[in-house]
C-alpha cells in the first residue's frame, strides 16, 4: 500500500469514530469557558469595574486571553495524538493494518501525515473558542481586541503551529507506549501535575528557571509568546525562549519520541 493510500486510510479511521469530535466538543466547552471566565474578571478589572483597587494594565491583555486555547487546551491534541496510536493496540485493529502494510514505517508516517491535519483542525477549533469567548468580553468592556496588530494574527499562527507539534508529540508517545491507560495517565500527570510544579519552584530556586524553559509545556509558552501563567511574572526575571527556538524544542521532543517509539515498540511484534 502506498503512502497516499495509507494516509487516507488513516484519515478515514480518524473521522468514522466519534472520539474525535467529543473530544472537539469538550475542547470548546473547557477553553471557551475557561477563556469567558478569565476575559470577564480581567476585562472588569482593566475598566476598574471590580473595586476601588487600581486597574489591571489593558495592554497586552488580548494575547494573553487569546492564548488560553495553548496555555490550558495543549492537553488536546497531546491526548488525541497518543489516541491515535494507542487505540490501535488496544482493539487489535494495528494487526490487519500491518498485514496492508507491511512497511510499518509506512503506516507511522501515514500517521504523523493525519497527525499534522488533525493537530491543525483541533487548533482552529480551540482558537476560535479562546478568541471568539474573550474578544467579545473585551468588546463588551469597551476594550481592545487587537485584531488590528499583525502581532495578534502572527500569534494566532504561532498558536496553530503549537497543536500540530503538540499532536505530533503525543502520536510519539503513543508509539513508544503501547498500554492505553499508561500512557494517558502519564501524559496527564506531567502536564497537569509534574510540569507546573517544576515551573513554579523555578520561581524560588535559582537557576532552576534556566532547565524548566527547556519543558514543553515552557517551550509552548514561548512559541505562542503569551499565557495566563506568566501574568504576574517581573519582566526582567522571565527566563523564556524565543518564539522559534519554543518550536525547535517541540520539535525536538516530537522526534524523539517517535524515532523511540519507532525503534522501541513499533517495530515489535502486536499482541
Amino acid at each position: 500500500m502506498s503512502l497516499t493510500a495509507a494516509t487516507r486510510a488513516e484519515t478515514t479511521k480518524q473521522f468514522t469514530t466519534s472520539l474525535w469530535w467529543i473530544l472537539a466538543i469538550v475542547l470548546v466547552v473547557y477553553v471557551g469557558f475557561t477563556a469567558s471566565v478569565l476575559a470577564g474578571v480581567f476585562a472588569a478589572a482593566a475598566t476598574g469595574a471590580l473595586g476601588d483597587g487600581p486597574p489591571m494594565a489593558e495592554e497586552g491583555l488580548a494575547p494573553v486571553l487569546y492564548s488560553t486555547a495553548t496555555a490550558v487546551g495543549y492537553v488536546f491534541p497531546l491526548l488525541i495524538g497518543t489516541l491515535m496510536v494507542t487505540t490501535e493496540f488496544r482493539h487489535k485493529t494495528l494487526t490487519p493494518t500491518f498485514l496492508a502494510t507491511p512497511r510499518r514505517g509506512r503506516v507511522l508516517a501515514a500517521k504523523l501525515t493525519v497527525g499534522v491535519l488533525m493537530g491543525a483542525l483541533f487548533g482552529a477549533i480551540g482558537i476560535v473558542a479562546s478568541v471568539g469567548a474573550s474578544a467579545a468580553f473585551l468588546a463588551a468592556f469597551g476594550l481592545d481586541t487587537g485584531f488590528d496588530s499583525v502581532d495578534t494574527w502572527a500569534m494566532i499562527g504561532r498558536m496553530l503551529l503549537a497543536y500540530v507539534l503538540w499532536t505530533l508529540i503525543g502520536i510519539g508517545v503513543g508509539a513508544l507506549v503501547r498500554n492505553q491507560v499508561g500512557a494517558i495517565v502519564g501524559v496527564l500527570v506531567f502536564t497537569q501535575f509534574l510540569e507546573p510544579i517544576g515551573r513554579a519552584a523555578s520561581s524560588f530556586v535559582d537557576g532552576l528557571a534556566n532547565v524548566t524553559q527547556y519543558l514543553p509545556g515552557a517551550a509552548s509558552d514561548a512559541l505562542v509568546g503569551a499565557s495566563v501563567f506568566l501574568m504576574g511574572v517581573p519582566e526582567g526575571s522571565l527566563v523564556q525562549l524565543e518564539w522559534w527556538l519554543g518550536a525547535l524544542v517541540l520539535l525536538a521532543y516530537a522526534v524523539v519520541l517517535i524515532l523511540l517509539g519507532h525503534l522501541l515498540s513499533w517495530r515489535r511484534d502486536v499482541s
